[in-house]
C-alpha cells in the first residue's frame, strides 16, 4: 500500500513537471505584437544618443547652477593641528620657547566679489544659454529617433505588404497552373502553357522567398534601433490612418518657413550657443577690468607648553586670547600676465564668430528641409493618386484578362503580361501608401513640431 502510494505521487510529480514545461515552451513561443508607438516609445528610451545627451542635460544644468552661486559669499573652514620641537614663538606669552609645544588652529574666512567686470554675471548667462541649448539639442534628438523609427517600422510594414501581394500571386499562379493541367489534358491548351505557366510559378516562390527574407532583414534593423533582441520573434501591427489621416490641407511654403524658424529646436540650440559664446567672449574681456572684492576671516589657537606650569586653558585660549577677526576690501588690477587674458580673449572672439556663421548656415538648412519636405510631400501626394489609379485600372484588366483566357480568347502571354501589371500596381500602390505616411511626418520634422502624439 505504502509502495502504491509513491508511486502516485511520484507520477503525479512528473505530469506537474510536463505542464509546467509545456505551459513555459508556450509562453516563451507566443508571438509578441510590437505598435507603432510602442516602438517609438521603445526607440525613445532605449537610443544611446538621446539618453548621453539627457545626461549632458543633467550636468549642464548643474553649471548653470554653479555659475548663479558664484556670484554669492564663498565661505571656508580650516584647521590644522601639531607640535613644535625647538626654538618657536609663543604667542600667548610673548617669547620664544625652546621645547616641546602642541598647538590647534582654527579659522573661518569668507570672500565676497564686489566688481570684477561682469565676469561672473556674463558667466552665469553662458550657463544657462549652454543648458539651454543642450536642452534644445535633446529635443532635436528626440524627433531624430521618432523619425528614424518612424521610417524603420514603416518599411517593415511596407515589406509585410508586398510579402502578402507575393504570396497572393503565388497563390494565384499555383491555382492556374492547375487549371491549365486539367486544360491541357483536355486537349483544350498547348503543352506550351503549361511550361509558361510553370516557370511562373517558379519566379513567383523565388519573389515570395526574397520578400519574406527582406522583411526580416529589415525587422533585424528594427529590432537593434530598439535595442532588443533580434532573436525574439514579434509582429507588427497594422496601421490603419485612412487616407484622409496622412492627406495634409493645403498649405503654404511660406506658413511652414515661419513654423520652422519658430519651432527647429536646432536652430534654438544654435543661437542658445552663438548667445553662450558671445557671453564668454565678454566674461573673459572683463578680466581686463580691476577686480573687487571683501573679505572677512576669524581665526584662533591654543597652545600647550611641555612641561610648563601656566600654560591656559584651551577654553581661555581659543574663545578668548588669541581670537582674531579680519575684514576689509580687497582690490587686484591686471598689468602684465604675459598676454594669457588676451589669448583668452582672442580664442573666445573667434568661437563667437564661428559660431554665428553656424547660426546661419542652420538658418538656411532649415528652409532648405522645409523646401525638400514640402516638395517630397506634394510629389507622394501625386505619386499616391496615380497608384491608386494604376491599381484599380489593373485589376480590372487583369479580370478582363482572366475571362478571355477562360473562354479560350486569349492567349498565356497576355494573361501573364495582366497579371504582372497588375502585382506591379499592387506594389506600387502599397509603396505609394506608406511613403506618403512617411512624408506627412516629414512635414512635422522639417518644421520642428514632430511629437510623440503625432504617431497614431
Amino acid at each position: 500500500m505504502n509502495q502504491m502510494k509513491k508511486l502516485v505521487k511520484k507520477n503525479m510529480k512528473r505530469v506537474f513537471i510536463l505542464l509546467v514545461l509545456i505551459t513555459g515552451a508556450g509562453s516563451v513561443s507566443a508571438q509578441q505584437t510590437l505598435t507603432f508607438r510602442n516602438a517609438v516609445t521603445l526607440g525613445l528610451e532605449n537610443n544611446l544618443l538621446l539618453n548621453q545627451q539627457k545626461n549632458l542635460l543633467i550636468s549642464t544644468g548643474v553649471n548653470r547652477t554653479s555659475a548663479l552661486l558664484q556670484m554669492s559669499p564663498s565661505v571656508s573652514v580650516g584647521g590644522s593641528a601639531g607640535r613644535f620641537d625647538g626654538n618657536s614663538f609663543n604667542q600667548q606669552r610673548g617669547e620664544v620657547v625652546n621645547g616641546q609645544v602642541d598647538f590647534v588652529n582654527g579659522g573661518l574666512s569668507a570672500n565676497l566679489p564686489i566688481f570684477n567686470g561682469f565676469n561672473q554675471v556674463n558667466a552665469y548667462k553662458q550657463a544657462a544659454s549652454q543648458n539651454e541649448a543642450q536642452l534644445n539639442f535633446v529635443v532635436r534628438t528626440t524627433q531624430d529617433v521618432i523619425r528614424n523609427v518612424s521610417f524603420q517600422y514603416l518599411t517593415c510594414l511596407l515589406d509585410q505588404q508586398l510579402l502578402k501581394i507575393d504570396q497572393q500571386n503565388l497563390e494565384t499562379q499555383k491555382t492556374q497552373l492547375d487549371q491549365i493541367k486539367q486544360q491541357v489534358e483536355l486537349g483544350s491548351r498547348a503543352e506550351a502553357d503549361l511550361y509558361n505557366q510553370e516557370f511562373q510559378v517558379r519566379t513567383a516562390e523565388l519573389q515570395a522567398v526574397r520578400s519574406g527574407n527582406r522583411l526580416k532583414n529589415d525587422k533585424a534593423l528594427l529590432a537593434q534601433t530598439l535595442m532588443i533582441d533580434p532573436i525574439i520573434s514579434f509582429d507588427l501591427e497594422e496601421v490603419n490612418w485612412g487616407t484622409e489621416s496622412y492627406l495634409v490641407d493645403a498649405v503654404v511654403l511660406e506658413n511652414l518657413n515661419t513654423q520652422a524658424l519658430e519651432n527647429r529646436a536646432d536652430l534654438k540650440q544654435a543661437s542658445n550657443t552663438e548667445r553662450a559664446a558671445q557671453l564668454g567672449f565678454l566674461s573673459r574681456r572683463g578680466r581686463y577690468y580691476p577686480s573687487l572684492s571683501a573679505f572677512a576671516e576669524m581665526n584662533s589657537r591654543y597652545n600647550y607648553i611641555h612641561g610648563a606650569p601656566d600654560n591656559r586653558t584651551f577654553d581661555q585660549q581659543f574663545r578668548s586670547d588669541n581670537r582674531q577677526f579680519n575684514y576689509g576690501l580687497s582690490l587686484q588690477i591686471p598689468i602684465f600676465n604675459g598676454l594669457a587674458n588676451r589669448a583668452l580673449v582672442v580664442q573666445q572672439r573667434v568661437l563667437f564668430e564661428n559660431a554665428q556663421l553656424t547660426t546661419k548656415n542652420t538658418e538656411v538648412r532649415v528652409k532648405s528641409d522645409v523646401l525638400i519636405a514640402y516638395q517630397n510631400y506634394q510629389d507622394a501626394r501625386v505619386s499616391f493618386s496615380a497608384a491608386e489609379s494604376q491599381l484599380k485600372s489593373g485589376e480590372l484588366s487583369y479580370k478582363m484578362e482572366k475571362e478571355r483566357f477562360d473562354l479560350g480568347i486569349s492567349n498565356i502571354v497576355q494573361l501573364t503580361t495582366a497579371q504582372q501589371s497588375y502585382v506591379k500596381a499592387q506594389s506600387d500602390f502599397a509603396s505609394a501608401q506608406f511613403t506618403l505616411m512617411f512624408q506627412k511626418l516629414l512635414i512635422g520634422y522639417a518644421t520642428g513640431t514632430l511629437r510623440t502624439e503625432d504617431i497614431p
